[in-house]
């Protein structure tokens, strides 16, 4: 079937994490060149990638310490400036296509009003694990995906840049995904053997996304 909606995550597919991390490093009074490489090590051997902050203070609690950092004036926060380069004239090309557009991914109550902030008007739907009460990778949280889009699962392509939390559970559900390799899991996970086998598509940029996107189209008809 034709895709006619593409749902993107949000870290490391729409926002360039880097910074983020680095001031979770400075929290944590950890260089943070000694953070990111624990938390690649972390990703790299399938863990959990909270299981790093546990390593640098044990018994860490990422809701407890995401309350501290706001009463302290220093909350999580992303911008205009933590968007990678490809996502605004991505987003523009799609909806010049005529596809259904939306962004749903595993973030705070907080994150999703800045997304809708950032997105106004340029996305269908702003969708967060907060808001649904379902995380990445539960499959309830992709029934509230498929919900939320007015197509055929089989018609949605879900962009994400993890195989663990995106690719797999998404392709469960019934979509298509395309997984992006950029950001520390998506350089890892890429070379999976099952990557090949279950994602409609492999990109490096969004910018693939409307050229891939109308070729399988083309192929369907």
């Amino acid at each position: 079937m034709a895709i006619k909606a593409v749902v993107f995550d949000v870290g490391e597919c729409l926002v360039d994490e880097t910074r983020e991390y680095g001031t979770w490093a400075d929290w944590l009074n950890v260089p943070r060149h000694t953070f990111a490489a624990m938390f690649g090590a972390v990703i790299a051997q399938g863990r959990d990638y909270r299981e790093t902050f546990q390593v640098f203070r044990p018994g860490f609690d990422l809701e407890e310490e995401r309350e501290k950092r706001a009463a302290a004036g220093q909350p999580e926060h992303f911008g205009e400036q933590d968007l990678y380069a490809d996502v605004r004239p991505a987003l523009a090309q799609l909806r010049a296509d005529g596809l259904w557009l939306g962004i749903a991914g595993n973030q705070t109550v907080r994150a999703g009003g800045i997304l809708r902030e950032l997105f106004a008007g340029d996305v269908d739907l702003i969708g967060t694990s907060d808001d649904w009460g379902a995380s990445k990778p539960d499959p309830a949280f992709f029934v509230r995906v498929a919900a939320a889009v007015p197509f055929d699962p089989r018609e949605t392509l879900y962009v994400g840049d993890r195989l663990d939390n995106d690719i797999r559970p998404a392709v469960a559900a019934g979509m298509k995904a395309a997984l992006i390799r950029r950001g520390p899991w998506g350089t890892i996970q890429q070379h999976d053997p099952e990557v090949s086998h279950i994602t409609a598509m492999h990109i490096d940029t969004l910018m693939e996304i409307p050229e891939k996107v109308a070729k399988f189209n083309a192929a369907e008809r």
